[in-house]
């Protein structure tokens, strides 16, 4: 029985040893897994100073008629919109950069012709250096304003008789030739750099004052260059003409044989005053406004140039938004009316445009 003892004894122990030996070896293999763990550096996460976001809208109308005894047209409308951003942060910079594009045409029954509702391109992109003074920063701006294509005023064609006398329709071809062109890409198009100061004393405020900047108004088109303000290339040539003739400036200009006489461009050197302001009321409404001004050293007399974008965003539910927009523009070398109330000619005006939209809407950010 002793023996019996002893030898379970012998046997306990040797499984004890070998256990142990096993978990000192398991041990050293933790302890050596963790040593090679902390030789591997930490990822460190890449710097994010790009923040980008995109809101896009398409916008769909349409009206039909049958037999309605208050009369009316069927029409079709269709627009849209993309609004894309790219603001930049690093240390003491700062940027800003935006694009808007906006499209639409009309189709209505009495007029046979598609009819462009809405054309503009505006490219902006701001940047800033801190500087000691609180809210204050060195800036460099830089705008861009045009148009996708041509754009006309659709007159009514003059009336036509068949040979009984009976009053025809307009045709197609009636309507086209009647049309008349008012703008087109580069025609006009507006570019303007600056150089100053630009302060921020809350964020939804921003004040731009560049004392150095310079614009170019283009106009591609040369039956436009008269209406949109371009200087004659020679006028010596000029007043010599008009004396001979005694015939007026806008005769002149719309006689197609001196669509050339008018420069191409207008280069023109002075300062700009810009002011932004953005309200964001919660995730689904917003409304921000801009004003520009540009005043010309080279032409003191004239008259400041000064436009005004608003706009209104309201997001009704997830894929679906109501947009209230307007774009104002005074330009006091461009040529909107024939005559004025007095019946002076080529009268200066204010441009004012204004829609409102309900349709199909996205958006998303993201950080590089």
């Amino acid at each position: 029985m002793r023996k019996i003892f002893v030898s379970i004894a012998l046997l306990a122990a040797t499984v004890l040893a070998a256990q142990a030996q096993n978990t000192q070896e398991a041990a050293a293999e933790a302890a050596a897994a963790l040593s090679a763990a902390e030789d591997v550096p930490e990822k460190v996460e890449k710097p994010k100073y790009w923040t980008l976001s995109v809101l896009t809208n398409i916008n769909f109308g349409q009206t039909f008629l049958s037999q309605w005894a208050a009369g009316g047209y069927n029409n079709l409308s269709l627009a849209g919109n993309v609004d894309f951003k790219a603001d930049y942060a690093k240390d003491k910079f700062t940027g800003s950069n935006r694009i808007q594009l906006d499209y639409g045409f009309l189709w209505s029954a009495d007029k046979p012709i598609l009819q462009k509702s809405k054309d503009r391109m505006y490219l902006e992109s701001k940047w800033g250096y801190e500087t000691n003074v609180k809210n204050l920063k060195y800036s460099a701006t830089f705008d861009f304003l045009n148009q996708f294509g041509r754009n006309y005023d659709y007159k009514t064609p003059a009336t036509k008789y068949d040979d009984d006398g009976n009053q025809l329709d307009p045709t197609t071809k009636d309507w086209l030739e009647a049309r008349v062109l008012k703008s087109g890409f580069m025609a006009p198009a507006y570019i303007n750099l600056g150089l100053g100061i630009l302060w921020t004393p809350k964020p939804w405020f921003s004040l731009n004052f560049a004392p150095v900047a310079g614009s170019a108004v283009v106009v591609s088109i040369p039956q436009l260059r008269y209406t949109y303000g371009m200087d004659l290339r020679n006028p010596d040539e000029f007043a010599e003409w008009a004396e001979l003739e005694g015939k007026d400036v806008r005769k002149y200009a719309h006689d197609e044989q001196h669509y050339d006489a008018f420069r191409s461009a207008r280069l023109e050197f002075g300062a700009q005053l810009k002011i932004d302001m953005g309200w964001v009321i919660n995730d689904n409404f917003s409304y921000t406004t801009q004003i520009t001004a540009f005043y010309n050293y080279l032409r003191p007399k004239v008259e400041p140039r000064i436009t005004w974008d608003n706009k209104v965003y309201w997001k009704l539910r997830k894929f679906f938004a109501l947009t209230v927009a307007t774009n104002l523009i005074y330009d006091p070398l461009v040529r909107v009316r024939d005559t004025d109330k007095d019946g002076k000619a080529d009268a200066k005006g204010v441009q004012f445009k204004e829609y409102l939209e309900f349709g199909f809407t996205y958006s998303f950010t993201h950080q590089r």
